[in-house]
């Protein structure tokens, strides 16, 4: 099912509405992004890095760790009440026009897989 960014939002904020301690704060947050964050690296690292995982550590995935970042992003949103769908398109904005010419774009041959 796909669901919209405004409907991810609300499901984070019911799931949290649940309980009396509600969301954390922005710092704690914050930290707690910074660790899932390292995390992720880890298990990038293991797939992708030159340092195997130990025999003794718990099998995660990337796709598992990236969406442990994505729900604390959203609960840092949800609690500054940032929409993120108007933040996605604020920085695709940026990105259109202030580099639109930093990287070298596909060239119309490449893009349909005709070299």
């Amino acid at each position: 099912m796909t669901k919209t960014m405004q409907q991810i939002q609300k499901e984070v904020d019911d799931y949290i509405g649940q309980f009396k301690e509600g969301y954390f704060s922005p710092l704690a947050m914050m930290a707690r992004l910074t660790e899932e964050l390292g995390e992720l690296a880890r298990e990038i690292n293991h797939y992708y890095g030159e340092k195997p995982k130990k025999n003794t550590e718990k099998e995660k995935t990337i796709e598992e760790e990236l969406g442990d970042v994505l729900f604390v992003a959203i609960c840092l949103a949800n609690s500054l009440n940032i929409d993120l769908e108007e933040a996605h398109n604020t920085v695709m904005e940026k990105f259109r026009t202030r580099d639109r010419d930093r990287w070298t774009k596909k060239d119309e041959v490449n893009d349909h897989g005709n070299n």
